[in-house]
């Protein structure tokens, strides 16, 4: 019998408050390691109308210029002069609260209980990644397309074309489907902060009304296009449902780091251990293990186990090897998920040092020019296409091929 159901995911611009304290945080992380590989980090960042607080434990030998970088990365994000919308780069104040990481935590993750080769893990928890084909990154569909209209919205007001907008901005999709397929969309969602005025237009329903008409041009219609996915005459659209949308930011709202932690993962679609990613160093299992999950369960997707995976890894603190590793593929696995979870116990090496070499993660900031943990701190931290990120390669995709063809053929 066939299942049709509706799926909706969410996704926001670099310019919404807590995305901008997501940034920060990774900015800082960034340059740090850039000067200091071995540094820890945990840096979290509070902004709201006319202050950012930079708080957190940091133990490094780098010198930063915290002010400077803080502003240079609002700046950057476009909440400067008249167009910041009452939060200003260069008129806000910066304040800072950094202190080192606890003694009591740096011993147990600088020599791991059960392989002193190995750096334990710097807290407890459970990670989640996944993976499934309905894009060509192998992510679901809702939350891909969110995040694709999100970079979409920021890539027009950059550019110039549309020069009315303003940084903060929010966009949802909803995706039909069938057969846990997706066949069509249902409604698409987006609110952005504008300019007071639009060419002199007058009244809250002229102006919404020339906001949908050049979004549905120059963002949606592109988007949906490079998807492959259909808009019909039933797909609704509400762009700012609310009507006016002048002010915005930290300005508008407070923000927080940590705070979309369903944004950069898969919207909904898949489940998550709780633990936010901006402004954590790799030891931090929260951020290099998840990605690391994502590496995995991507792996098994492409190689043609399963149509949907996900996987969860489970650590103690100042413990290196995983206490557990848990693989669904929701009974699309083309063997039993026992079996796959015993491939990727066989051929991933989930210890946290290992996954940080691996993905040369320490390094990463130094080979991108100091960006590297601040490019994914908006619009996910995975599938995106745009960015060649360690952990979605699939390069284990051969190894797991010859594994399920000798189980396969054993029975």
């Amino acid at each position: 019998m066939s299942t049709r159901y509706l799926f909706t995911s969410e996704s926001v611009t670099e310019g919404h408050p807590d995305k901008v304290c997501d940034q920060i945080s990774d900015a800082v992380l960034d340059a740090i390691l850039t000067q200091d590989p071995k540094a820890r980090v945990a840096c979290e960042c509070a902004a709201s109308t006319g202050l950012v607080l930079v708080i957190g434990e940091i133990t490094t030998v780098a010198q930063i210029d915290y002010q400077e970088l803080v502003r240079e990365v609002i700046r950057e994000i476009g909440y400067e002069g008249e167009k910041g919308g009452g939060f200003d780069a260069d008129s806000c104040s910066v304040l800072t609260g950094l202190k080192k990481q606890s003694p009591d935590i740096a011993p147990a993750v600088n020599a791991a209980k059960d392989d002193t080769e190995s750096l334990g893990a710097g807290d407890q928890g459970m990670m989640f990644g996944y993976a499934c084909d309905e894009t060509p990154e192998l992510m679901p569909m809702p939350i891909s397309a969110a995040h694709r209209l999100a970079l979409r919205l920021t890539q027009v007001r950059k550019n110039g074309t549309l020069k009315y907008l303003r940084p903060d901005g929010k966009t949802q999709v909803t995706i039909e489907y069938e057969d846990h397929k997706p066949v069509r969309v249902d409604s698409i969602l987006i609110s952005t902060q504008h300019d007071p005025e639009i060419d002199k237009l007058k009244g809250n329903e002229e102006v919404r009304q020339r906001i949908e008409s050049d979004l549905k041009a120059y963002v949606i219609m592109p988007v949906f296009q490079e998807l492959g996915i259909k808009i019909d005459d039933q797909t609704r659209y509400l762009i700012n449902p609310s009507g006016r949308f002048v002010i915005g930011g930290p300005h508008g709202d407070a923000g927080l780091t940590g705070r979309k932690i369903i944004v950069d993962t898969y919207g909904g679609y898949s489940r998550h251990g709780g633990g936010a990613f901006s402004g954590k160093d790799p030891t931090k299992v929260d951020r290099s293990a998840a990605y690391a999950a994502r590496w995995v369960a991507k792996n098994i997707v492409a190689a043609g186990l399963a149509r949907r995976c996900e996987v969860q890894i489970a650590y103690a603190i100042g413990v290196a090897r995983p206490l557990s590793v848990h693989v669904t593929t929701f009974g699309t696995g083309k063997i039993a998920d026992t079996e796959i979870t015993d491939l990727v116990n066989e051929k991933f090496d989930l210890r946290p040092a290992s996954i940080i070499s691996h993905f040369k993660l320490n390094d990463q900031p130094q080979l991108h020019k100091g960006k590297f943990f601040q490019s994914v701190a908006a619009y996910g931290h995975f599938g995106r296409p745009d960015l060649d990120l360690p952990w979605e390669k699939t390069d284990r995709v051969e190894e797991l091929r010859k594994s399920l063809a000798k189980t396969t053929s054993a029975k």
